[in-house]
């Protein structure tokens, strides 16, 4: 069979949407085996179950409900009320902004937002942003996405003075987030050093109650809007958490929501024929044996795009990435994602993905119209730059497919808020199918919790040493040695320990033949 009838016979389009998806180059079975047929009837079943507000992440007691914040007619009464209310103070909140009713402490108009959140908190808005943000938007948008001292000194350096007119967003569904505590309260000591209250131009997203939730009343913060339990963070982009900043940004948030709808009413048939979801899902299935045994690699041939494959990292390796099944068993499951945006990937990687490891699948993501005005023309052929843009992506696709690779393509019309709305839709969806598929908890993040609880017992460690240090000075002292005073058996980590506070001023060290023998002096 020809390229050409494999390809009419593997694209799936939604016309009406401005969507496709072409899987003729992952060589698939026309026909799944009666055992995959019943995972795909699985995967349904869960899907209808989870709209229906059923438990499906047991190992958090939580129902999921990320799909009824673009459709809270699907969510129970209580869900849908409190949806709707939540859309409603963001967009009255963001156009008093907009408007001028609300303005900074010295009465003149914010003209920058600064978000403070790690994860999907900063993540999916950093995507909006980048995607869809006008030149002319009536506010500029910055981040503290890391808790990276020299990283929140360039932001503040780059807003300088602008800090006075500088709205900030925390937002923390526990409160409790140690990355964002740390960028909210070296916020506020950048604005304290300019004379500024933070408190009057500071508001918070996060849980009711919370410690943040908390911390904002008590400090007067101008604004705080809810999150709620089965809002994960990951797929939070179409809560208040992405909803406000893109709305202060000016950004049309009820487009982006129909979008999601739009793709979710098309992933809510249970056809796996139509259902572009699942025919993500299934590929992903099928590439990597359901054991995830490739990579993927996202490929958007568009500069807005170029965070999609960071978006993506998050939502498909936090979803899938787990140790045991839903039934316990030790499966080690994931799919590891990673990409570049086209064309530079041509200059880049693409090199090892062509003739290196068969280790990977691809997915190429075209936008078709990306430039509003008129071409100029780049070459005596009467070729424009758009033309070589399709032209890389359609030999590259060419070019991995004659050597074996696999991959996928999905194309948009146009880039907008709709169609931004569409994408994240369909991959939400096809992370959710893909975990029935292999029988995984897509909802929590044990090995999350673990490196926090990690990073919790070496800062105890830390504490350890400085406190011994305050009260005992230092002529001179070793890694064993310090380990031994404060009653630590782990002395590679309190060498860590002296290492970094060395690198901050807290002690000098003295290098010795190897860590062993470095002196440290307080």
């Amino acid at each position: 069979m020809s390229n050409w009838e494999i390809f009419q016979k593997s694209v799936l389009r939604y016309p009406e949407l401005g969507f496709a998806l072409d899987t003729s180059r992952m060589e698939a079975p026309a026909e799944w085996s009666p055992e995959m047929q019943e995972k795909i009837a699985g995967a349904f079943r869960d899907r209808a179950a989870t709209e229906a507000g059923e438990i499906m992440n047991p190992d958090e007691g939580r129902a999921v409900g990320h799909y009824w914040l673009r459709n809270p007619a699907l969510a129970p009464e209580a869900e849908g009320k409190w949806i709707r209310e939540v859309r409603a103070s963001v967009e009255a909140f963001a156009a008093k902004v907009l408007s001028g009713e609300v303005t900074a402490p010295n009465d003149r108009a914010f003209r920058h937002v600064l978000l403070i959140g790690i994860g999907g908190s900063a993540l999916g808005p950093q995507l909006v942003a980048k995607a869809l943000l006008p030149a002319n938007a009536p506010l500029s948008i910055h981040f503290l996405d890391n808790t990276d001292p020299g990283g929140m000194d360039d932001v503040f350096a780059g807003l300088g003075d602008g800090l006075a007119e500088t709205l900030v967003i925390v937002i923390s569904k526990s409160g409790g987030t140690a990355e964002t505590r740390n960028g909210m309260l070296e916020a506020e000591a950048a604005f304290a050093a300019r004379g500024l209250d933070f408190g009057k131009q500071a508001v918070a997203v996060t849980g009711d109650g919370s410690q943040l939730d908390k911390y904002a009343v008590s400090k007067g913060w101008i604004a705080r809007f809810p999150m709620s339990d089965w809002i994960g963070g990951r797929t939070s982009i179409m809560s208040a958490v992405g909803l406000l900043p893109s709305a202060l940004l000016g950004l049309d948030i009820d487009s982006f929501l129909a979008g999601a709808a739009a793709m979710d009413e098309k992933t809510r048939v249970d056809d796996a024929a139509v259902n572009a979801s699942m025919q993500l899902a299934l590929m992903w299935y099928h590439a990597g044996e359901g054991q995830g045994k490739k990579d993927m690699v996202i490929l958007p041939y568009n500069d807005r795009l170029d965070l999609m494959s960071k978006y993506l990292q998050q939502l498909v390796m936090e979803s899938i990435g787990k140790a045991h099944d839903l039934d316990g068993k030790l499966v080690n499951q994931g799919i590891a994602v990673y990409g570049n945006k086209g064309s530079t990937d041509q200059h880049a990687y693409v090199q090892q993905l062509r003739d290196g490891l068969p280790n990977f699948f691809a997915t190429f993501i075209e936008v078709r119209r990306s430039r509003k005005t008129v071409s100029i023309f780049v070459d005596g052929e009467g070729s424009i730059t758009a033309d070589y843009l399709q032209g890389f992506l359609r030999g590259t696709r060419s070019a991995l497919s004659g050597n074996g690779r696999q991959s996928i393509t999905i194309s948009l019309d146009e880039l907008t808020p709709f169609s931004l709305g569409l994408l994240i839709g369909l991959y939400e969806r096809a992370v959710s199918f893909y975990a029935s598929l292999i029988n995984v908890n897509a909802y929590h993040q044990p090995g999350v919790e673990a490196g926090k609880k990690a990073a919790g017992a070496f800062l105890d460690i830390l504490t350890k040493v400085k406190n011994h240090m305050a009260e005992t000075g230092s002529g001179g002292v070793r890694a064993a040695a310090m380990a031994s005073n404060v009653g630590e058996s782990d002395v590679e980590e309190v060498y860590h320990c002296l290492n970094h506070l060395a690198a901050n001023g807290f002690c000098t060290r003295v290098d010795g033949d190897g860590p062993g023998s470095d002196v440290f002096f307080c």
